[in-house]
């Protein structure tokens, strides 16, 4: 089984990339074969909206024709088995260059003649991460909720299924005298140190069930 891997954050050892390494450990334990882009080492930009996966001259499936560091990545998703994007939450939405991939990813595959069924070939499992200072309760009040749950429904739709697994009020500094925050270090430290290995657990289970097929729609 291969997977592709996407951290969409700028660190590569924060929390979105803690999170999916042990998602990728999970997949890599069951079996599969993963490769990872972070994608804040590439230059690519989201859609341009030239529509060429659109037109009715071209055969399908159509991967996207912008012509930088992610179409041969984008090449690869057509012989793949499963998909893992992680990305922090920045201002209520993924990172830029998250949402950058998510439209290069999905809009060729969007049927506009009939949005019900995909043109992606096959069905295959998502796995979604996302990271956030937001608490648990902000996740709902503030529709974090139905935004996020429209990027998973988008993901489902194109590709087969898509399962979400969040982690919230997440660490942003190592010394939190120096930087503006709604909390002191300590009680970060003590959230972290109640929640987050759960949390990577959660990572790692999703990984592992992306292979196992336990994420597949029926």
């Amino acid at each position: 089984m291969k997977i592709l891997a996407f951290n969409g954050s700028p660190r590569l050892k924060g929390n979105s990339a803690t999170m999916l390494s042990h998602a990728i450990e999970g997949a890599q334990a069951k079996g599969a074969e993963v490769e990872l882009f972070n994608l804040y080492k590439m230059q690519f930009s989201g859609c341009i909206s030239c529509f060429s996966c659109k037109r009715l001259d071209r055969e399908r499936p159509i991967v996207c024709a912008v012509k930088d560091d992610l179409r041969p990545v984008l090449e690869k998703v057509r012989d793949i088995d499963g998909l893992l994007i992680a990305s922090p939450i920045y201002f209520g939405s993924e990172s830029a260059a998250c949402r950058a991939l998510i439209e290069r990813l999905c809009f060729p595959y969007l049927n506009y003649a009939d949005y019900t069924k995909s043109h992606f070939p096959r069905r295959i499992p998502v796995g979604l991460i996302y990271t956030m200072n937001v608490t648990d309760d902000i996740w709902t009040s503030a529709g974090y909720d139905v935004n996020f749950g429209r990027t998973r429904d988008t993901l489902a739709r194109e590709f087969g299924s898509c399962t979400m697994v969040l982690a919230n009020n997440t660490t942003q500094y190592n010394d939190y005298s120096l930087y503006e925050a709604n909390a002191t270090g300590e009680e970060k430290k003590a959230y972290r140190e109640a929640h987050f290995d759960r949390d990577c657990a959660s990572a790692r289970q999703l990984g592992e069930d992306l292979v196992v097929g336990k994420l597949n729609n029926p």
